[in-house]
């Protein structure tokens, strides 16, 4: 996990606007999920993506849904039009999409996001309710497992609230 806060910072501290989600998400608010990623949502402009390429240079990011594992930072051309990127680095797997499936785009996850601090760095993080649709929608069995139990954090945090 320590590598993915590493990563994490990293992005933060590159200026990169986005949205921690899924398992790595689950895990900051409370899920006992372990996970081997960090999946985050942004709008990918060229803007953003030459800062990808800027944040990650000095850790090898590579596609990984690829086979020959091709450098990310040689592709896709600057001006490429993208939804997701999927890479795998030399300090954790990072996946970059553009719309979380059950709630929507960045945009919308942006607004209802809350703000946390790793490594002195503040981050936005899904709520928990998007979260939980999210996973919902997704439907796969670790997904609904880690939904039931944010669904019972959800309900003592706010046990706790009253």
């Amino acid at each position: 996990m320590r590598t993915l806060s590493q990563l994490l910072e990293r992005l933060a501290e590159g200026g990169i606007e986005f949205v921690v989600i899924g398992g790595y998400a689950a895990v900051l608010h409370g899920s006992s999920q372990v996970t081997q990623d960090l999946d985050i949502c942004t709008i990918l402009t060229e803007e953003t993506v030459k800062r990808l390429r800027e944040v990650l240079r000095d850790f090898d990011p590579r596609h990984r849904m690829t086979a020959q594992k091709i450098s990310f930072l040689d592709e896709p051309p600057v001006g490429t039009q993208l939804q997701n990127i999927y890479l795998r680095t030399s300090i954790g797997v990072l996946d970059i999409i553009t719309e979380v499936m059950g709630v929507g785009t960045y945009e919308r996850l942006r607004d209802k996001a809350q703000i946390v601090s790793i490594g002195g760095q503040a981050v936005s993080l899904i709520s928990v309710d998007d979260l939980i649709a999210a996973k919902e929608a997704l439907a796969r069995d670790k997904d609904l497992i880690t939904a039931r139990e944010l669904r019972l954090i959800a309900f003592q945090r706010n046990s706790k609230l009253k």
